[in-house]
């Protein structure tokens, strides 16, 4: 035996503090009690001293290998603290990374946006059911079974008088039935038809409007449109009523306004005429108010439909509806 185990010892503590780390602890820890360390070897040689001193040396040399298994697993406790502290270190120095907000899709902008300038002109916000009936989706709109104007729509049948609402003019009558006039309401909402392509989807969105009182003229409906599109695009949008049908308006009218994209010069999206369709509208037709138990000869009043999608992409210069649906980021973080 070299060394005693008194400064086996103290050549480990020694060495322990120069440490800097777990893994210098670690190798101490192998050095000096491992298989092959020197405090294993001390005991091992126990054995050739006298018979009179193995008591002592191996109570001692037991109390040593205990006393440094204690020191060197403190010591790489610590050093894992610290290891893991500077492994969590926040630099407060270094900007801030910055949450990404979110936004409102581009169609539920529009639709606030139609919303809010009719609700300034005086209209209330009126809702009914997707799932309709033939009666409110068609009949009471002046369009019965069999009629031309069915032709129109492409019609989603749930069963022979169950449909998915082809417009939100349905409505219209309903709300008619529970009121009598003076009647301002718009009807924003989905919409379906068996429809699909650059331009229409089988699922789309429309504002219907409805104004019913004395003396409501097709120029009160020109005032009203007037002042929308100019709100919703600009002052310097021109606009024009083109002479339509609609079974339940009479005289109808299809609104115009002049090519956002290319200012009127004609161009692919405005199929080279200048003009691009933004809304239907025309007097409610007295049909519709006997269906609904209103006096003819009283009240006469408005009514205009328009789709929303169609709104935004002139609004947004977009050439394809499908870019609403397909819950691309890259495209809805635009607005």
């Amino acid at each position: 035996m070299a060394k005693t185990i008194e400064q086996i010892e103290k050549d480990a503590l020694k060495e322990l503090e120069a440490a800097t780390d777990s893994d210098a602890v670690r190798a101490l820890s192998v050095k000096y009690l491992g298989r092959k360390g020197l405090v294993t070897q001390y005991l091992r040689n126990i054995s050739n001293l006298p018979q009179e001193m193995r008591p002592e040396a191996g109570k001692t040399a037991n109390q040593t290998k205990n006393n440094l298994d204690a020191v060197f697993a403190k010591a790489s406790k610590q050093f894992a603290s610290i290891s893991y502290l500077e492994d969590s270190y926040i630099d407060v120095s270094l900007p801030g990374r910055s949450i990404h907000q979110g936004s409102l899709h581009p169609i539920t902008q529009i639709t606030q946006q139609i919303c809010d300038i009719f609700i300034r002109l005086g209209f209330d916000v009126a809702e009914g059911p997707e799932v309709e009936t033939d009666y409110y989706n068609f009949e009471a709109l002046n369009i019965p079974k069999n009629h031309p104007a069915r032709d129109m729509q492409d019609t989603f049948y749930i069963s022979e008088e169950i449909v998915l609402r082809t417009h939100t003019s349905p409505t219209q009558p309903r709300i008619m039935e529970k009121q009598q006039p003076p009647v301002r309401i718009i009807s924003p909402g989905k919409v379906y038809r068996c429809d699909s392509d650059l331009t229409h989807t089988p699922m789309f969105h429309q504002v219907e409007g409805l104004l019913v009182d004395k003396q409501v003229s097709f120029g009160d409906l020109k005032g009203v449109l007037t002042t929308f599109v100019h709100q919703m695009f600009d002052e310097e949008t021109s606009l024009r009523f083109r002479p339509s049908f609609f079974p339940f308006t009479e005289p109808s009218a299809e609104v115009d306004i002049r090519c956002v994209i290319c200012k009127g010069d004609g161009c692919r999206v405005c199929s080279k005429t200048g003009w691009l369709e933004v809304l239907g509208s025309g007097m409610v037709h007295p049909a519709v108010f006997e269906n609904v138990g209103y006096d003819t000869t009283q009240y006469t009043g408005y009514a205009f439909g328009m789709g929303v999608e169609r709104i935004a992409m002139l609004k947004f210069g977009i050439d394809d509806i499908r870019k609403f649906f397909e819950n691309d980021l890259r495209f809805l973080r635009q607005f």
